[in-house]
């Protein structure tokens, strides 16, 4: 710093005698001309001439010079330190961006990659990571679940075509059947037909899937009148496997939002209880109705869920029975379509299963 200092008054003095020899004088002249002046002291005798500094213009010109070195100095500073600041920046940007890439490159999390300086910065990138991983995962898990879905409905395809197929070459080959047998053969092909169409169902929701918000058209909903109608639609499903719904609602309980889709999230859960009851039991269907909510509950008679299934039991492509058979559940959509459309409401849905009844709870706020 002092070599620093002792070579800028080296300088000064260099640019000055420089400048004033080039000038021919021209500073001394100007000095002269503007900061000395002419005195005839009595002291000195009469026709002698004194010339001697006007003082208070040099203190001016020293204080206008210390104050424009001062400016300068700081200026001189100060685009140093910004020159010096961005430069650290850039190297610090530039370390930093080589040890993420570094960190994110390695499969296992190594927190020693970073200098304790970026101790604030690992900690976020660390957290980050472990993040991304999860999702990762979780998009894998998913893609493999929807993958096996669509490999075991691809193949439980081609036994209903297949019967279909089968028992239609028989009656066109058979024109002259008898009555009883014809019609027996019709009633399965039937069955198989309808068989078809549901795993062709399930084919459409798993392809067109997607949690993207939508646009709710939403209006006063009368809550007893859709349990009503929705019970009737499954009358032939409860009838084939021997449940009845008791249904506890009253006729003026209102509810406010989509309806159409509203009507969805109902017939999935009433479609999973009745799919995983006891045989020739009730379901029980009934609601609370609060100043802040409403509440509809779905309870049923079945095997008790383990708390482990029970938690994902709204996760995309999860079923309850994880056997290939598709006759006692669907793609695993139902229930996480459920709650994503009870969420497009502001609303809630929980389950909760024990001692062999399952309770499924939709919150909804109360549109008053």
């Amino acid at each position: 710093m002092a070599l620093l200092c002792l070579a800028g008054i080296i300088l000064c003095f260099l640019v000055f005698d420089f400048v004033d020899s080039m000038g021919n004088g021209i500073v001394v002249d100007w000095f002269e001309r503007n900061y000395m002046m002419e005195s005839h002291p009595a002291y000195a005798g009469e026709g002698v001439v004194v010339r001697e500094p006007y003082w208070a213009g040099v203190k001016s010109l020293l204080l206008t010079l210390m104050c424009t070195a001062t400016v300068f100095v700081i200026l001189i500073v100060f685009a140093a330190s910004r020159i010096y600041a961005r430069r650290k920046v850039r190297e610090n940007i530039e370390a930093i961006s080589g040890e993420i890439q570094a960190y994110m490159k390695q499969e296992e999390a190594n927190p020693e990659l970073f200098h304790k300086e970026y101790a604030q910065i690992s900690a976020q990138i660390i957290s980050f990571k472990a993040f991304m991983q999860r999702h990762e995962q979780l998009l894998k898990e998913e893609t493999a679940r929807k993958n096996d879905l669509i490999t075991y409905l691809a193949h439980d395809l081609k036994t209903p075509l297949t019967s279909v197929v089968g028992y239609l070459s028989l009656l066109d080959e058979a024109p002259d059947m008898p009555h009883e047998q014809r019609k027996k053969y019709i009633g399965v092909t039937l069955n198989k037909a309808l068989r078809l169409e549901k795993l062709i169902h399930e084919f459409f929701d798993i392809t067109r899937y997607n949690l993207q918000y939508m646009e709710l058209e939403e209006e006063t909903i009368d809550l007893c009148f859709m349990m009503v109608q929705m019970t009737d639609e499954f009358y032939p499903l409860l009838k084939a496997h021997g449940n009845t719904v008791e249904l506890n609602i009253g006729e003026d309980m209102t509810i406010f939002g989509d309806s159409a889709k509203l009507a969805r999230v109902f017939n999935n859960i009433l479609k999973n209880a009745i799919a995983y009851s006891y045989r020739d039991t009730a379901i029980e269907i009934w609601a609370k109705d609060t100043d802040a909510e409403v509440k509809i509950y779905f309870r049923n008679q079945g095997r008790t869920i383990p708390p482990l299934k029970l938690n994902a039991i709204f996760e995309k492509f999860f079923r309850v029975d994880e056997s290939r058979a598709t006759d006692t559940g669907g793609a695993g959509l139902g229930l996480a379509i459920a709650k994503q459309i009870v969420a497009w409401h502001g609303g809630t849905i929980t389950a909760n299963s024990e001692k062999e009844e399952t309770t499924f709870c939709v919150a909804l706020p109360s549109g008053r």
